[in-house]
């Protein structure tokens, strides 16, 4: 599956909701998928955007790390799931919202949490997230950045 479908199916389950551990499940499985687009990008990306690739990798996989891995079924691993990229801008900038969207939906599940453990990871990932989400933004800068010196050395 491509990575925007993959980033819209994971932005509508963190979106529904749930109980703190439904949410701290959505947001791991957000983190994988991020790790996973990372990933892909450093070896299949702009070469541009490979460090910056690299280092969302890294991040992504920090944040899945802060969590309790979840019990999921193999095809329930939407990371799994990611066969192309298909627009790499695209996908960066859907997955630069979901980012967003995974920061905020932490910091409800950091007010909704039953105990102090829980509310300190959730502190953590918050960190994960907007770190992953700081890179998806340097990448769609580099690509900006790419796109506007274009006309530059086609002109020259």
């Amino acid at each position: 599956m491509d990575a925007v479908r993959l980033i819209v199916t994971s932005g509508r389950a963190l979106a529904a909701g749930g109980e703190v551990p439904d949410i701290l499940t959505e947001v791991w499985q957000v983190q994988a998928l991020a790790q996973a687009i990372g990933s892909r990008l450093a070896v299949y990306g702009p070469p541009e955007l490979r460090g910056e690739a690299i280092g969302l990798t890294e991040l992504a996989g920090r944040g899945c790390g802060v969590l309790r891995t979840p019990e999921l079924a193999p095809d329930e691993l939407r990371a799994a799931q990611l066969t192309e990229l298909g627009d790499a801008r695209q996908a960066l900038m859907r997955l630069g919202t979901l980012l967003g969207e995974t920061g905020i939906a932490l910091v409800g599940a950091a007010c909704a949490a039953d105990d102090e453990a829980t509310y300190w990871q959730c502190m953590e990932a918050i960190d994960a997230a907007d770190e992953s989400r700081d890179r998806v933004l340097e990448m769609l800068r580099k690509l900006a950045d790419r796109d506007a010196d274009l006309p530059e050395r086609e002109a020259g």
